[in-house]
């Protein structure tokens, strides 16, 4: 019998022999790692981190950066939730986003944590369920989310911190995700935007389901725009009447402050300039269609006239259609339309008890984008290549195509 047998080199790794101890400092011993406890919690960040993982992989090289993939997943989703933020007003900028998630605290820090809250469900549902991650870093399953939540909260009437309004906060900002994905795939042979149709429909049917006589999610009473006695327009408090062009803005995200409003402004400027100026223009419009058909004199005060013109004139001055004079008078005449929409539907949703939101101006947009009319068609720009107004009329003056995103910072 041998002295020595012959043994594989795991037999001589299981008797703790590693050989010379020069062997030993050419090969270090490898590291100990510490086993991680299989937490529901662990379970959780491991599923949303391997779904992500997924669909970065499966991305287009257009859809992503070469940094993303080093980034924390902390510091990525910050990033698309303040995306998604500044999505609301059609910006796609982080540092407008920060900037606007400061107004809404400004004017009330429930309504923030309320938005914030509808933000992350509704964005983390689309990267558990693996949609495009190009739509997730770009913020496009994270607004719609955010209004529901901040609708929800200005229709209450349980009052601020009324904590069981979280619950249908988060799961309306994840239902937003699902019909986001499945209107995409309708509009999409059309070269439309899903928009706020999400948001549009899942506040109605929230509101439609409680009633202002619920016992757990009470909301106000919705009143008629239009004033049914015959109110006094020759005295009407010119600086109140100003004020409400800005506060036709802020009502985009259902702020009634001043300062806020200023503030959301700000953070378009920073985007767009042109943009911001048709912000303006079409908020002073739909405050003049206020004016002609005798609306109450809190929904002109307050903005509530504005918001609707203010983003149907964004929309066609410069986001989805270049810049010219022809799309610019087409802008002022969506402005016009969209907040005669909205009065028309305000005074008629309210007879069953719900508001008309932003469906004037979704409804105007997708007018605009589906007319065959060569005035406007000819300068209408594909829903893949949005971007900034001033971005768009560069590539068409000198006949270049967009293809990468000109919206980081």
């Amino acid at each position: 019998m041998p002295l020595f047998s012959a043994k594989s080199p795991t037999d001589f790794a299981a008797s703790g022999f590693h050989g010379s101890p020069r062997d030993r400092r050419r090969c270090p011993p490898r590291p100990y790692h510490r086993p991680t406890r299989n937490t529901p919690l662990n379970q959780l960040l491991g599923g949303v981190s391997r779904s992500w993982r997924v669909s970065l992989r499966n991305a287009p090289p257009h859809g992503r950066s070469s940094s993303d993939s080093h980034k924390p997943f902390i510091l990525q989703l910050l990033e698309w939730s303040l995306r998604g933020v500044s999505q609301v007003i059609l910006a796609n900028n982080p540092v407008s986003g920060a900037l606007i998630l400061c107004a809404l605290a400004m004017d009330s820090p429930w309504q923030a944590l309320l938005g914030t809250m509808g933000l992350l469900s509704s964005t983390l549902t689309a990267v558990i369920i693996g949609q495009d991650s190009a739509e997730i870093t770009s913020g496009d399953h994270g607004f719609n989310g955010m209004l529901v939540a901040l609708l929800m909260g200005i229709f209450s009437s349980a009052g601020d911190w009324y904590g069981w309004l979280l619950l249908p906060a988060c799961l309306g900002g994840a239902t937003c995700t699902f019909f986001h994905s499945g209107l995409a795939r309708v509009f999409k042979p059309w070269d439309l935007p899903v928009s706020v149709f999400p948001f549009n429909t899942i506040i109605l049917l929230y509101l439609a389901c409680t009633g202002p006589t619920n016992p757990y999610f009470p909301h106000y009473d919705f009143t008629q725009p239009v004033a049914k006695e015959s109110l006094n327009f020759t005295h009407l408090d010119t600086t109140q009447l100003l004020c409400a062009v800005p506060l036709g803005v802020g009502q985009i995200y259902a702020t009634k402050l001043l300062s806020s409003s200023l503030l959301i402004l700000v953070a378009v400027f920073l985007f767009s300039p042109i943009l911001c100026i048709h912000a303006l223009v079409g908020s002073a419009v739909g405050t003049l269609a206020g004016l002609s058909v005798v609306v109450h004199h809190t929904s002109l005060f307050t903005g509530l006239s504005g918001f609707n013109g203010a983003l149907g004139c964004m929309v066609v001055g410069g986001l989805c259609f270049r810049l010219s004079w022809t799309t610019h008078l087409f802008s002022i005449a969506a402005a016009f339309l969209s907040s005669y929409l909205d009065i028309a539907l305000s005074n008629t949703l309210a007879k069953v008890g719900l508001p008309a939101c932003s469906w004037g101006s979704t409804l105007t947009i997708t007018l605009m984008l589906v007319l065959s009319a060569s005035h406007l068609s000819s300068y209408r720009i594909p829903c893949s290549q949005n971007g900034p107004p001033e971005h768009n009329l560069q590539l068409f003056t000198h006949g270049v195509v967009a293809e990468e995103d000109s919206t980081d910072v």
